[in-house]
């Protein structure tokens, strides 16, 4: 400003507040009378088995739906309702195949990605995304890949070679941490996620919100069997998609 100048006051930029969709996902542990009066190796209880099961599969379930393209759906009679999961929300940092590709319109859980041709996964892929989140702003820690980049990923430069450790019999040909350019990130294989997907994540920037925590109780008995439902509501939290990043349309 020039000496002697008032103040000018500068536009401010108002927060938008986005929002999701509370999801319910349940399963049902059922088991007969006889069932539960056998006496089984290893456990006392059958339906105690079974829910421990059934509560491992939600866990899963879950895991899979939020890491999915899946958008979110107000609901309506006879149609359930649905969050939107984070492939609805990461688009200004990413990099696409050729043909329809396309991120979600709106990147506010409205719309899904649209897929493209896939391509192999290289570091020349990764790189420039690393780079746009750094630009936004955003500092991701977090690199998430299906099983077969996972393996791919352990081939990038500075790791090419597999090593043998000749004192203990041992070869190392993995990859947990990736240093580049713009910070350290850790690189976890998803076995939940699309195989075709490499999320670049900002892991503060992304939370699930519980609208009911994972509950349980007996349902009504109507006949020889005992049943138990398990239930959650929940919805994926994006707290600032510019944080992230995806390399999308991979073999």
């Amino acid at each position: 400003m020039l000496e002697g100048d008032d103040a000018t006051i500068d536009a401010a930029t108002p927060t938008v507040r986005l929002g999701n969709i509370a999801q319910i996902s349940d399963k049902v542990a059922a088991v007969t009378g006889t069932e539960n009066a056998i006496d089984r190796a290893g456990r006392d209880n059958e339906l105690s088995y079974q829910l421990a099961l059934k509560g491992q599969e939600l866990k899963r379930d879950m895991e899979s739906i939020l890491l999915s393209n899946q958008a979110k759906n107000a609901g309506a009679l006879g149609t359930a309702r649905k969050t939107a999961s984070i492939l609805a929300w990461i688009g200004t940092n990413d990099a696409l195949g050729t043909g329809a590709a396309a991120s979600p319109v709106t990147l506010d859980g409205l719309a899904t990605r649209t897929d493209g041709t896939q391509r192999a996964f290289t570091e020349a892929l990764l790189k420039p995304v690393l780079q746009l989140i750094w630009n936004e702003g955003g500092d991701p820690d977090t690199i998430m890949v299906g099983g077969n980049n996972k393996q791919v990923f352990s081939t990038f430069t500075g790791r090419s070679t597999p090593q043998e450790q000749a004192t203990t019999h041992k070869i190392t040909n993995n990859v947990e941490i990736y240093e580049g350019d713009f910070g350290t990130l850790k690189v976890i294989a998803n076995r939940f996620m699309r195989a075709r997907d490499c999320l670049v994540l900002e892991m503060d920037k992304w939370a699930v919100a519980y609208l009911r925590n994972m509950r349980r109780w007996d349902l009504a008995k109507t006949g020889d069997s005992e049943k138990t439902q398990i239930l959650c509501e929940y919805a994926l939290e994006a707290r600032n998609e510019k944080a992230s990043g995806m390399v999308a349309d991979l073999l």
